[in-house]
């Protein structure tokens, strides 16, 4: 075993690395957490369901909080995305770019994997301003509360977002459109019914663009040129998992790329953990935290 090596690396500094790196610090751990500076988290405008912040924090604010949270402890956080992971007997090596652009090289006995994913943004000029003002909103478990009441619109490809018309229906809107980018939206005699169930209304024709119209959004059908109009819009168009470091070791994931783990939140490769939204399960910030207290928490004892 390199006697050199880091006790543990941690890859990601969103809310579960930054929390896995927290645990690590109190632990007296020797770990480093690299931070690429892109985690999903920045895109929150305010959250309202993580507890302890009734008022609503936004995502920029917990991150900063975190990171500070961490750096009390004296905890190491490189500004840097990793590259490459490779394992050899008992000991990982991260090879990672720095923000200057050097190439370097890290040995870990454990890593904890907390990349998230990446969503794929709905075609819309300043999709990020629109996030920011509500507009525009990927996750109706964070804020479907925030909706209630209002007009709202899913949009997926093909059958995509029945699931999420669904559930916002059903819990917070009773008036929900499902609509379809750039494909006709196709549902089965069941899907149909599903969707008539919880009056959620269906419109078939593709929409061909979205657009920011003041304070709501229009999706403007490709074959008659109408226009849709909607306060808020949920973009169910999927999501990239972003585990190719762990899966090039042979990590096991399911068909979507999210990573399998254990009770402790270790993968199907001894040494390598993951948490948050790059494992299987509900993608939000208090259970990325859990996860990623598990998972240090496993760490160290085991070291």
């Amino acid at each position: 075993m390199d006697s050199d090596a880091l006790d543990c690396a941690v890859i990601g500094g969103g809310p579960g690395g930054l929390t896995a790196a927290l645990y690590l610090a109190r632990y007296n751990r020797n770990f480093a957490l690299f931070d690429g500076g892109d985690s999903r988290a920045a895109w929150i405008s305010e959250s309202h369901n993580l507890p302890l912040f009734t008022q609503g924090i936004a995502g920029p604010e917990i991150l900063r909080r975190q990171r500070e949270h961490v750096q009390a402890y004296g905890g190491t956080i490189i500004e840097g995305e990793a590259k490459t992971l490779s394992k050899a007997n008992s000991s990982f090596t991260i090879e990672f770019q720095r923000k200057d652009g050097r190439t370097s090289r890290l040995n870990a006995r454990f890593i904890v994997l907390a990349t998230g994913v990446v969503d794929i943004p709905p075609r819309i000029p300043n999709v990020k301003e629109a996030v920011k003002r509500g507009l525009i909103r990927y996750c109706p478990i964070c804020d479907g509360y925030e909706a209630r009441g209002r007009k709202v619109g899913v949009i997926g490809v093909g059958n995509r977002g029945l699931g999420e018309a669904v559930f916002i229906a059903r819990t917070y809107c009773s008036d929900v459109t499902l609509l379809s980018f750039h494909e006709p939206l196709v549902l089965s005699d069941q899907e149909l019914q599903t969707a008539k169930e919880h009056g959620i209304s269906i419109i078939r024709e593709p929409i061909q663009a979205l657009a920011l119209e003041g304070r709501a959004v229009d999706a403007r059908a490709s074959g008659t040129g109408r226009d849709y109009r909607f306060d808020v819009m949920y973009s169910a168009l999927g999501v990239r998992y972003r585990s190719g470091l762990a899966t090039a070791l042979g990590a096991q994931s399911d068909e979507a790329g999210a990573l399998k783990v254990d009770d402790h939140s270790q993968t199907t490769v001894p040494g390598l953990y993951a948490a948050g939204d790059v494992t299987q399960g509900l993608n939000q910030i208090v259970v990325a935290m859990g996860q990623a207290a598990r998972a240090a928490t496993h760490i160290h004892n085991r070291l």
